[in-house]
């Protein structure tokens, strides 16, 4: 018991010793008559020049050293300062041979970074560059003595510290070569109680200013962090940050950003998460609860994510940025998204996927594989006015004036045209792995309706097909594929499609406001053509595209008019009917149309019209909508009441000509009209035909009238045999 007792009174009084001796040192020692050494040693290790104009002063309990007003300057520039330093260790940790840092302040720190001209940051130039001279070799280090690992072989830290004070930290970094400038400014920090392995307040704030764009970012962010002793585990719990950001991305107006939820990560063994994480930007508010098991190509990540129902035109204006102009004025106020994510290593899938665009609805999946960067979707909507997002009509005054604009824009060296653009990014195209599939059980666009519509897009290696776009439309169906090989430089394009039983009134109506032509139109169409740019594709289309329409009409034009004005020129009489009407019915119109770029040859139009036979061959210039067609109408039978239009035997099955030339998207009743160049031929046949009548008209009574002679001076007793020899002979 003795040896205890003494063995205590012993420690005991080394400790009181070790307390007399720190206590005589601060008290006897003043550090401010080493700032002459300090100062020297820096400068002759570095090229800094350091300046300790403030004192250095010492404290006993908490024991701890305090610094005020240094600057260091580099090459005769500031570039960094303090206003004061403290540093304070538990004076009983020392004693208990457990060091605890009691607190650490630091304030008015500033630092200021430059990047020259050429490229090069000052802070690069604070060490002196090696002279390059060898001198004594230095003795072999002493093998320093391993600290203690933990059980998982990792190297555990010993940090604890009570307190931790930034405050008014001021850091200014200016790059000439780009002109960019950032200030972070206002910076504070707190945090106490700091101790591995345990979760400690930490509170942050701060303002961050740039140059170019001009913003500022007023943040603060408050949480509980806790680190483990081997740095391998990190978690931020009751996490809440705001930043309110103002400048030139936002108009000058201030929007506000605010994150809340907790985070977790382990680099061991390489898992992360996200719980409860809520992210909002103005009236955009994003949610998720996600985790990620392994870091390294085939990452596993599962949870949920979704952006809450907002107003697309209410976040642009609290972000100061221009509406979207669009034909109805409540579009966009309704979008959302969610899915749950899930899938194998390395290849995330979203599954249950939603999406919302104001009242049409997607549902579906998608996939992103990591190591191919193939991408699947699979999506099925409802229905989708595409039409609604259009840009409003322009008025009338508005429209000349942007016509003003734009020729001005166009005036430019090309003479006067805005010069092409490429349609397509190939090189883009040829990474893409792609396979896609999108229904809509109807579709708006441009005023047409589809419904049941399917598309199917598939692209690798540059080459890209949509195999299936299908759909119904006015009382049909079309079907079509569409190839580009773009793993040229001169894309290669191919298009097949077919349409079966759509009424093209409706169609040219809702499309073009077009009403011409009525009837099922039934079509196919086998198109190539090459370029990346819309004059190229135009220009080198080759194809064929055949056609019909059953039981349709002509419509804003009367035919039966044009071959009656024919008809009574050849009867030599005049047309006194009226009320002919504005549509021409026929049965079975068809043709074949020749595509040689720009230009569409039809060489067999046939139709099938009430008396009548319509013939006809012509071009489509698409380029400038402009028709050019010499049709005939064959009569074949009568085709009206009236007295002068009647069908002689001088006019069967001649050819009564019509033209039809102008630009096809105008009045459609100036396009056809009777073509009097042509009609005299039409009279010569008129002509030739009565001539040839009238010939055997007279050749026919000739002939009467010689046999009734010959019957007379033969008389009755003249048997049949000789009678019927005398008509051969006649014949």
């Amino acid at each position: 018991m003795k040896a205890v007792r003494y063995l205590i009174y012993t420690l005991l009084a080394l400790a009181l010793l070790a307390i007399i001796a720190v206590a005589v040192a601060v008290t006897v020692i003043d550090p401010n008559t080493y700032k002459p050494q300090i100062e020297k040693v820096v400068g002759d290790t570095t090229n800094l020049e350091l300046d300790l104009a403030g004192d250095i002063s010492w404290s006993f309990i908490p024991l701890g050293l305090e610094l005020n007003n240094v600057e260091a300057n580099l090459e005769g520039e500031r570039l960094a300062a303090l206003e004061q330093l403290v540093a304070q260790v538990d004076f009983w940790s020392l004693i208990a041979m457990s060091p605890r840092v009691n607190t650490f302040v630091l304030k008015g720190m500033d630092i200021r970074l430059e990047v020259n001209e050429q490229g090069n940051g000052n802070w690069t130039r604070i060490m002196p560059e090696p002279s390059g001279e060898t001198g004594a070799p230095d003795k072999p280090a002493e093998p320093a003595q391993e600290p203690a690992q933990t059980a998982d072989g990792s190297t555990p830290l010993n940090f604890n510290v009570d307190n931790v004070q930034i405050a008014n930290a001021r850091v200014h970094y200016n790059d000439r070569t780009t002109g960019q400038q950032v200030t972070l400014e206002n910076f504070t920090l707190n945090a106490a109680d700091i101790t591995f392995g345990s979760a400690f307040p930490l509170d942050i704030s701060f303002r961050v200013e740039t140059a170019e764009p001009e913003l500022t970012v007023d943040g603060s962010v408050s949480a509980r962090l806790s680190v483990n002793q081997t740095l391998h585990e990190f978690s931020a719990n009751s996490l809440e940050a705001a930043f309110d950001l103002t400048g030139e991305p936002f108009g000058g107006k201030t929007v506000t950003a605010e994150v809340s939820g907790s985070a977790a990560a382990n680099t061991k063994n390489e898992t992360a998460s996200l719980q409860g994480l809520t992210a909002s930007l103005a009236n955009l508010t994003l949610k998720a609860d996600l985790s990620v098991n392994g870091f390294g190509e085939q990452p596993k990540v599962a949870g949920s994510l979704s952006v809450q129902e907002f107003s697309l035109r209410e976040l642009l204006k609290n972000l100061g940025m221009p509406a979207i102009e669009t034909t109805d004025p409540k579009a966009l106020n309704a979008l959302a998204f969610s899915t749950d994510i899930g899938g194998a290593g390395g290849k995330p899938e979203l599954q249950s996927l939603k999406l919302q665009l104001d009242d049409t609805n997607f549902q579906g999946s998608g996939s992103y594989d990591l190591t191919t960067s193939a991408i699947v979707f699979r999506l099925q909507g409802t229905r989708l006015n595409l039409d609604r997002y259009l840009p409003p009509a322009a008025q009338e005054g508005d429209a000349a004036s942007h016509s003003e604009q734009q020729q001005t824009a166009d005036s430019g060296s090309n003479g006067g045209t805005t010069p092409e653009t490429d349609l397509l990014p190939l090189e883009t195209l040829r990474t893409l792995l792609l396979d896609i599939d999108v229904g809509l059980n109807e579709l708006i666009a441009s005023n047409v309706t589809v419904t049941n519509l399917a598309a199917g897009l598939t692209a690798k290696d540059g080459l890209i097909r949509m195999d299936k776009l299908s759909g119904n439309l006015y009382k049909g169906s079309f079907k079509s594929t569409v190839t580009v090989d773009a793993r040229q430089d001169n894309p290669q394009w191919k298009v097949t499609a077919g349409v079966t039983g759509v009424q093209t009134l409706p169609l040219l109506t809702d499309l073009a406001e077009l009403t011409m032509l009525s009837g099922a139109a039934n079509l196919n169409a086998d198109v190539t053509t090459r370029g990346n740019r819309v004059s190229a594709l135009r220009e080198n289309a080759r194809g064929e595209i055949s056609f019909n329409l059953a039981e349709g009409e002509f419509r804003q034009m009367n035919l039966t008019r044009m071959a009656c004005r024919g008809i009574a020129m050849a009867n030599q009489e005049n047309l006194t009917t009226s009320d002919w009407g504005t549509t021409t019915p026929f049965n079975d119109m068809r043709g074949t149309l020749k595509v040689d770029g720009n230009t569409l040859n039809n060489t067999s139009l046939v139709a099938a019209l009430a008396g009548m036979k319509l013939e006809g061959t012509g071009t489509v210039d698409m380029a400038r909508s402009l028709l050019d067609y010499q049709l005939g109408l064959r009569i074949v039978g009568e085709i009206h009441r009236a007295e002068a239009c009647r069908v002689t035997k001088y006019v069967e099955n001649v050819v009564i000509p019509v033209e039809c030339r102008g630009n096809f998207t105008e009045d459609p009743a100036t396009l056809c009209s009777f073509d009097g160049s042509r009609f005299r031929d039409t009279l010569k046949n008129m002509a030739a035909n009565a001539a040839k009548a009238k010939a055997n008209e007279e050749i026919d009574q000739a002939k009467k009238k010689a046999e009734e002679k010959l019957q007379e001076k033969l008389g009755d007793d003249v048997g049949e045999k000789v009678k019927d020899k005398l008509k051969g002979l006649f014949n």
